[in-house]
């Protein structure tokens, strides 16, 4: 008689792994059925821990990374470790690095683009997803070191851009923004860029996947007051996440940790300005500069 299968409570690092298996997979131009055939291993199995319906186990991926030629022993190790945390639901942290986007778990267009709802509180300048070219190069230039390149910068600036597809395509995603006033009001560059950009989101208040509302500055204490953070609410069965970003390093965090976020989101929403007069004081702020 077969033993039950304990049910595994799915997770987003289990999904994370998964898709980078596939990839790689892919990338070896192998069908699942070849890997079956050369594990000897069952086809459905192989599909189930893809989907993460079924966690990795470890030595399963020292077999798929031999199998799919990956000898980089830093990438080995970080994807057998993820293996081993895959029933983990909890906090992670990440240092930065010199780029934007850092592969190595899961990472914040990958949370965006499976995300029901993506919320965030924007304390200080406009959110990436709603930047206008000419402002997102000029806060990414001030992000990053003076030893970037032109290159890098334009390729930078090109993936916030791509990333803003997600709001347009035919299931668009759902955003919704807190943003303070003073980050409305912030010279970021010139005055025509910053007419343009209030402009742009002024517009993008329209769209009916898009919430914004402003903090005004009247407000006094509020919610929000230990910064920028990120809220993504994901489908079922996987937990929300919050991210928040410092200068040393990136916090995401899953299930119950999440919940302050939610609650202070929630407090937010409540004491900004209305969808409607939102969008009447970012179109008076781009015509004052027009």
């Amino acid at each position: 008689m077969a033993a039950n299968r304990e049910p595994f409570v799915r997770t987003l690092r289990a999904q994370w792994l998964g898709q980078q298996m596939r990839e790689l997979r892919e990338r070896r131009g192998l069908t699942l059925k070849d890997v079956a055939q050369y594990l000897e291993r069952d086809f459905s199995s192989l599909a189930r821990y893809e989907r993460a319906e079924w966690p990795f186990r470890r030595d399963l991926v020292v077999a798929l990374l031999d199998l799919y030629g990956v000898y980089d022993e830093q990438e080995r190790e970080r994807l057998i470790q993820l293996a081993q945390d895959a029933w983990r639901v909890d906090r992670w942290d990440n240092g930065f690095d010199k780029t934007i986007y850092d592969n190595s778990f899961i990472d914040f267009p990958w949370l965006e683009s499976r995300a029901d709802l993506v919320c965030t509180y924007a304390a200080l300048l406009i959110p990436g997803l709603l930047q206008t070219r000419d402002y997102a190069e000029a806060v990414i230039r001030n992000a990053e070191p003076s030893s970037a390149g032109e290159v890098e910068i334009r390729k930078w600036v090109q993936l916030r851009m791509d990333r803003q597809q997600l709001l347009d395509r035919p299931s668009p995603m759902r955003l919704a923004v807190i943003i303070e006033e003073t980050a409305l009001r912030r010279p970021v560059m010139s005055r025509s860029v910053m007419a343009a950009q209030l402009a742009d989101l002024a517009r993008a208040t329209a769209k009916p996947n898009v919430e914004i509302r402003v903090l005004p500055l009247t407000l006094g204490l509020h919610a929000g007051l230990d910064g920028t953070f990120w809220l993504f609410r994901m489908p079922v069965p996987y937990s929300d996440v919050a991210h928040a970003e410092t200068l040393g390093g990136r916090l995401f965090l899953e299930s119950g940790n999440a919940s302050r976020y939610v609650r202070a989101y929630d407090r937010l929403r409540e004491a900004a300005l209305s969808a409607t007069e939102s969008a009447k004081l970012i179109t008076a702020l781009a015509e004052e500069l027009s």
